[in-house]
């Protein structure tokens, strides 16, 4: 699943619309819907998004042992 897809499923079941996040985020819609449609979201932008909707984003690389390499400490 894309990122763009994953935002989706989170405001769906944030039960907010893509322009109500980004309202919350202080973006344009049309500004947030071609990010949304680029894929160019940093690591800081993930983390205001969960921020957002009262969630959390884990972001970590995942070896093939199983072994997760966090790039945030919760």
């Amino acid at each position: 699943m894309s990122i763009s897809d994953q935002i989706r499923v989170l405001c769906v079941r944030s039960n907010i619309s893509l322009a109500e996040l980004s309202r919350r985020l202080g973006i344009l819609p049309q500004s947030f819907s071609a990010k949304l449609k680029r894929e160019s979201f940093t690591v800081q932008e993930l983390e205001r998004i969960a921020d957002a909707v009262g969630a959390e984003f884990e972001h970590n690389f995942v070896l093939y042992n199983g072994e997760k390499i966090r790039g945030k400490e919760v």
